[in-house]
């Protein structure tokens, strides 16, 4: 039952805190362009401020609740603490990026836009390193892991010291890659955050409730998000959810279940490869709404591919990301519970 009131509150949390954030934003002029829509309005960014501290609030409820009542082992409490140092971190160098100050406009292949100093594309890699400490320091999740035809393999310090660091800086930067579409980010993410929870909750994992908390702040999250947005998610929110796989999957020892989940971004960055990352996911509004691929038949995004398939409109674009994520999702779901 606590558990419960725990997820409501991460739910009403994230849902009320996001129309305050939207209007303060508005105010200081922390906005961005929502690319898909005529005239290229300016509206609310950094939707990952309001997520993280519904996501942080509640799980620091549920910390309290645990030691209060169940009395846990220290060691839980360390996983956790150290996890929400990690999201942190990591949403915070997101947010940098969301901040960022307008310096000019130029002409692009999706048309004007402007363009805005922050983080350099080569940092942000770099920026999100510091972020796995937390979860290094402590020796968080099992060394020891199964891998395909090898078997069983012991990592020993080689896990901590350089698996880790890879996986949250793998993981933040790469959910960063694939979106742009009004709802797409929360709703892809309200998926895979379902899913790890079922299969942590499945396998008596402990870590299954910050996925659930994630789930459901994401979900009153995007009632503000969904087409049309009065709030888009920025790099706070992408950067957000990378980090917090990454920290699950670590100290729940569910590394190959959360590679599976992200099979749809490391498509998107292979993808990207081919354009040495510099190419958007975005599209180009034709006339009737519908959007049309920026760079005609060459795929550099699996949104790309969206695309075409024919003429969708936004709103329709983000519904066939997230219906593709909900496939692979539910396939990874069936291999765990059959």
């Amino acid at each position: 039952m606590a558990e419960i009131l725990v997820y409501l509150l991460a739910f009403l949390l994230s849902y009320y805190l996001t129309p305050v954030f939207i209007k303060y934003f508005k105010e200081i002029g922390v906005v961005a362009i929502d690319m898909h829509k005529r005239g290229k309005p300016k509206i609310a960014g950094a939707g990952g401020v309001p997520v993280a501290l519904s996501i942080i609030f509640s799980i620091l409820v549920y910390i309290g609740l645990k030691t209060f009542l169940e009395k846990p082992d220290s060691r839980v409490i360390t996983e956790y603490m150290a996890m929400v140092s990690s999201i942190l971190m990591i949403m915070f160098i997101g947010f940098l990026d969301d901040i960022r100050i307008l310096k000019k406009k130029t002409r692009t292949k999706i048309g004007e836009k402007d363009i805005r100093v922050g983080l350099p594309q080569w940092l942000k890699p770099l920026a999100t390193i510091p972020a796995a400490i937390p979860l290094m320091v402590i020796k968080a999740g099992s060394s020891t892991m199964t891998l395909p035809i090898i078997g069983t393999v012991n990592f020993g310090l080689v896990y901590p010291l350089i698996l880790v660091p890879i996986g949250v800086v793998g993981a933040s930067n790469m959910v960063n890659l694939l979106g742009g579409f009004n709802g797409s980010e929360a709703g892809m993410g309200i998926v895979y955050m379902l899913t790890l929870g079922i299969i942590a909750l499945h396998n008596n994992i402990g870590i299954y409730p910050l996925f659930f908390i994630s789930c459901l702040s994401l979900l009153g999250f995007i009632i503000h998000n969904w087409y049309p947005a009065r709030i888009l998610p920025g790099d706070s929110l992408t950067y957000l959810l990378g980090s917090i796989v990454a920290s699950g999957v670590i100290v729940g020892n569910m590394e190959k279940a959360g590679v599976m989940v992200l099979s749809l971004f490391f498509l998107e960055f292979i993808l990207k490869l081919r354009s040495k990352l510099k190419a958007t996911s975005l599209g180009k509004l034709r006339r009737d709404g519908t959007i049309a691929p920026p760079y005609g038949k060459k795929i550099y995004s699996v949104t790309h591919i969206v695309m075409n398939l024919g003429k969708f409109t936004e709103k329709q674009i983000s519904i066939m990301l997230v219906i593709i994520q909900m496939i692979i999702s539910t396939i990874v779901l069936l291999s765990y519970l059959l």
